[in-house]
């Protein structure tokens, strides 16, 4: 987890304020619809956590298995 951690430091330090990532590989079809949802409703809510948590509801509604929709986590605030 240490990599995770560097990685998360190093966007911090350049200024982001929120960071999306992965805890582990996902394919790229599972990414690219979690960001599409995320920020479908961040553009509807203006809400990124709102967005974040019902992006990873509408990928649970589509693949049953946690591997797919629990890989990702948003940090910062």
């Amino acid at each position: 987890m240490k990599p995770v951690y560097g990685l998360q430091r190093a966007f911090k330090v350049a200024g982001a304020r929120n960071i999306i990532l992965s805890l582990w590989k996902v394919d790229d079809v599972t990414t690219q619809k979690l960001l599409y949802y995320f920020y479908q409703g961040w553009l509807k809510h203006e809400d990124k956590q709102k967005a974040f948590k019902d992006a990873q509801v509408k990928l649970r509604e589509e693949y049953i298995y946690p591997y797919y929709w629990a890989a990702f986590i948003m940090v910062g605030a």
